[in-house]
């Protein structure tokens, strides 16, 4: 692997797609039964792209613009909740978690439909994260009572990954950031390492949605956007953010998880932005998910019983589990620069 690195920064990206190494990956292809050739590898392009932009409180928020529904999805869970004082019901009330569950349930139904490669079908950006879209999700919660997921569809938008994912935040002494999410999908990838490069193959294709309408590889449900064909990239769940305040870096964040990428991003953003916690109290809270089916609220250990009880009497089917995400976050203060 150094010496694929060392290759990589003297030849620059033709060594890796049109070089040694791509010639290493298709021959670890043709010996696995793999499609991609070093033709495949010659013609691949990487597209810069516009992050996807909201404000949540006072708060510019930049995030992954399409084919991740990271991005869309966190700034319309934070706009649904711009609409309610989360401050005053409290961090982890059995009333803040029932909103935020609220908001992500409609967040991720419009992941089921909208969002895939921006190349291939229309994305509308713009109209899912408007703060009218929002409003007219928001006005379908209500205050005490679980909305059941049967009950809810995508919404009529105006036009305008697994475990193994890993992201990291820096920001330097010049104040500039990077937040950087990057994945093999599951864990080791395709377990296949190219032999004499020591890097492993992903196995990202499973992300494409072959059955509309279902959920693949126990991920959210999807749509047609995401439907696998030629020369499209895949849906994902990656959520690489900064936060920025006086337009100056203020909290740079991302995760892994698969589909929980986005409610622990969204998570940490509360945290911080509501509840006033430092970035290591933003980290250690206890999460909660919902990703609108399976209708199940997932929460992990350290939510209280008493909580529990409460939001099982508004409805909700709940089950208590394990870690969610590991969001490598820095926070800035605004006042002294101290990261």
């Amino acid at each position: 692997l150094a010496n694929t690195l060392r290759r990589i920064a003297r030849g620059g990206p033709d060594e890796f797609y049109r070089g040694g190494i791509a010639e290493r990956i298709a021959s670890q292809m043709a010996a696995n039964g793999g499609l991609v050739t070093k033709e495949d590898l010659a013609v691949y392009t990487p597209v810069a792209r516009r992050p996807v932009r909201g404000s949540y409180r006072g708060h510019d928020i930049h995030a992954m613009y399409p084919p991740s529904s990271g991005g869309t999805a966190v700034v319309e869970i934070l706009n649904i909740l711009e609409g309610y004082d989360l401050a005053r019901s409290g961090h982890n009330s059995a009333a803040t978690i029932h909103l935020v569950a609220e908001a992500m349930k409609r967040a991720f139904a419009d992941v089921s439909v909208w969002p895939g490669d921006p190349d291939a079908v229309e994305v509308p950006v713009r109209g899912l994260t408007s703060k009218a879209y929002a409003a007219a999700l928001r006005r379908s919660i209500s205050p005490d009572r679980a909305t059941p997921a049967s009950s809810i569809r995508a919404g009529d938008a105006p036009r305008y990954e697994k475990e193994s994912t890993t992201h990291f935040s820096v920001v330097d002494r010049d104040g500039n950031a990077v937040s950087c999410t990057f994945t093999l999908d599951g864990n080791f990838g395709s377990g296949i390492v190219v032999e004499g490069a020591g890097f492993l193959l992903n196995n990202e294709m499973d992300n494409f949605n072959a059955h509309p309408g279902a959920s693949e590889g126990g991920g959210p449900v999807q749509g047609e956007a995401n439907a696998i064909a030629p020369n499209r990239r895949m849906l994902s769940a990656m959520v690489p953010v900064i936060v920025v305040k006086d337009g100056k870096p203020f909290l740079v964040t991302g995760s892994p998880g698969s589909s929980r990428i986005i409610s622990t991003v969204a998570q940490v953003i509360l945290n911080v932005v509501d509840h006033g916690m430092n970035a290591q109290e933003a980290v250690n809270a206890p999460r909660v998910h919902h990703e609108w089916l399976p209708d199940v609220l997932w929460v992990e250990k350290g939510i209280s019983a008493d909580t529990i009880r409460l939001l099982k009497e508004m409805g909700y089917s709940v089950t208590v589990g394990g870690p969610m995400g590991a969001a490598s976050s820095i926070l800035v203060d605004p006042k002294t620069g101290v990261r």
